[in-house]
């Protein structure tokens, strides 16, 4: 048996798409290889690999421990990718973005959720070689498409009118996620309802967080923000809405995306590079908020474009489902230990 110790802090910190991933990936290996992986949490017991999903700098020091096997990485974000998510002084953003780098080219092997990131990674000093993409993945038993009633019945709970035209908006509150577009297109859209499920994960260091702070107060009237909900909830509110929009200027591979994929929800995006290389054909792009604006228009007046793009959706939850990424996970895992036992 495979012993696999996993290092996360992620859970600590709700409403974050890193601690989502990771609970996935937990519940696939527990579920589907009990008998091939031996998974612990956040232990220092001897292991065959150790995969480290957050950069604690007390996980960084046990990378110098005995009996940590194979080192794997997991990429969730470069420096680049945290500008807009949170404010720090400099030094401080020069060391931590200098500590970020460490910590990655302290592992062995590092698993990047986009294979656009591979070359950042390279150019950063990272070996090609050391490197593997596995797509992230969401389960059809969380998140998945619910009956007429039961929509009709999440409407009422959430407070929201039976025929609204609702756009949905799933991740932290911080301009990065592009929630000032979001918020304008509510403002521009009265009679259409915005929620946005999420909150302030970092605090006060948020970008944009006293700003921010003052729209939630007083947000316009057809603006709801419900703050940070539990999982098991948010596949209510993707099958409440009309169309999923996630107008970030930047991401790697965002879970929200893939569940609304999975619950049918048609999705807008901003056109991003990075979406191309994964999802490419699976919903609707604008390149700024007046694209994005005409893109949700056209949904709204084309209910055929909404079933058709909701069929899109469910397609794209095939290609990254538990069941595709199980395969990728457990031979990654094997030639890992298999690594580790030639060391």
């Amino acid at each position: 048996m495979i012993r696999i110790t996993m290092f996360s802090s992620a859970e600590t910190v709700p409403g974050q798409g890193v601690g989502s991933a990771y609970r996935e990936l937990i519940n696939l290996l527990t579920a589907r290889f009990k008998d091939k992986f031996q998974v612990r949490i956040n232990s220092l017991a001897p292991a065959d690999i150790s995969h480290y999903h957050t950069i604690d700098f007390w996980f960084y020091l046990n990378t110098f421990l005995p009996g940590r096997g194979r080192r794997v990485g997991y990429v969730h974000f470069l420096p680049e990718t945290l500008e807009g998510s949170i404010n720090l002084h400099w030094p401080v953003k020069n060391i931590f973005y200098w500590y970020v780098m460490a910590f990655y080219k302290r592992m062995d092997h590092i698993v990047v959720v986009n294979p656009t990131f591979i070359d950042k990674l390279v150019a950063l000093g990272v070996k090609r070689e050391k490197v593997t993409y596995i797509p992230n993945f969401v389960t059809k038993t969380q998140f998945h498409p619910l009956p007429d009633e039961q929509k009709v019945a999440l409407r009422k709970q959430f407070d929201i009118d039976q025929d609204a035209f609702v756009v949905l908006g799933v991740g932290q509150i911080q301009e990065r996620k592009g929630i000032w577009d979001f918020i304008a297109m509510a403002k521009d859209n009265p009679d259409w309802t915005f929620v946005w499920v999420g909150g302030f994960s970092f605090g006060s260091i948020t970008a944009g967080y006293d700003e921010l702070k003052k729209v939630l107060a007083n947000p316009p009237a057809n603006l709801k923000f419900p703050g940070i909900v539990d999982r098991a909830v948010i596949n209510g509110y993707y099958n409440a809405a009309d169309v999923f929009l996630l107008p970030s200027y930047t991401e790697l591979f965002p879970i929200s995306a893939l569940e609304a994929f999975s619950t049918g929800t048609p999705t807008v995006l901003r056109d991003l590079d990075l979406y191309r290389a994964i999802i490419d054909g699976y919903y609707l792009a604008g390149s700024d908020r007046e694209a994005m604006q005409a893109q949700l228009t056209a949904l709204h007046d084309q209910p055929e474009l909404r079933e058709e793009l909701s069929k899109q959706a469910l397609a794209a939850s095939k290609r990254y489902s538990a069941d595709y990424v199980a395969d990728i996970w457990e031979k990654f895992y094997t030639e890992q230990a298999s690594l580790k036992n030639k060391g």
